[in-house]
């Protein structure tokens, strides 16, 4: 009941903000089309440090072992239709901006079988994204994840940014243009 509290409290606090993105670069008029369902929030918020299972029963893991680049993670599951539909969307994102700034973590949230991912992945050309598992849905249940897809945008701090709910269209030109420029802030000195 307790986690059932928190994840409405943190979708509640969500809902209220969509404003520019605080201390990043401002994406908010790079969003077109299917990207006009992201909404960016007024102030990055903390994120949760329920663990998951890595993929190929490598262990555990929080979103803060991925502090330091921007993150798209995606909950999904195997049985979704829009999330299979996406998939390879997200592949192409990784495959062309994956790296030391940026990275595609997808997260099968609920019951889904690793042989069943691993066949689906197989399948669908997807190569290039984990096969990580939130099995109890401890991670989904505290970041407000009710109804999937749903795609999470974390800054390199490990603080959500910004949230898509439902499917999007992952390898169109606003797409590219949002994750280019999230990129593009890191990938400049600071000064």
């Amino acid at each position: 009941m307790r986690k059932l509290l928190f994840g409405f409290i943190y979708t509640a606090l969500l809902a209220g903000a969509n404003a520019a993105l605080a201390g990043g670069p401002d994406i908010l008029p790079l969003r077109a089309g299917d990207m006009k369902k992201l909404i960016v929030h007024d102030t990055p918020v903390a994120t949760s440090d329920a663990r998951f299972d890595l993929a190929d029963d490598a262990g555990k893991a929080t979103l803060a072992d991925w502090q330091g680049k921007y993150v798209l993670v995606n909950f999904w599951a195997t049985w979704c239709a829009p999330c299979r539909k996406e998939m390879p969307q997200l592949n192409a994102l990784q495959k062309e901006f994956g790296g030391d700034h940026f990275e595609v973590l997808t997260i099968a949230t609920g019951r889904n079988s690793p042989q069943g991912i691993q066949k689906f992945f197989a399948e669908a050309g997807v190569d290039s994204l984990p096969r990580h598992q939130d099995p109890k849905q401890a991670l989904a249940a505290q970041m407000g994840i009710f109804g999937l897809p749903i795609t999470v945008l974390l800054d390199p701090q490990g603080r959500e940014i910004a949230r898509l709910r439902g499917d999007a269209k992952w390898d169109s030109d606003s797409a590219k243009a949002i994750v280019k420029a999230l990129v593009d802030s890191r990938a400049e000195p600071e000064g």
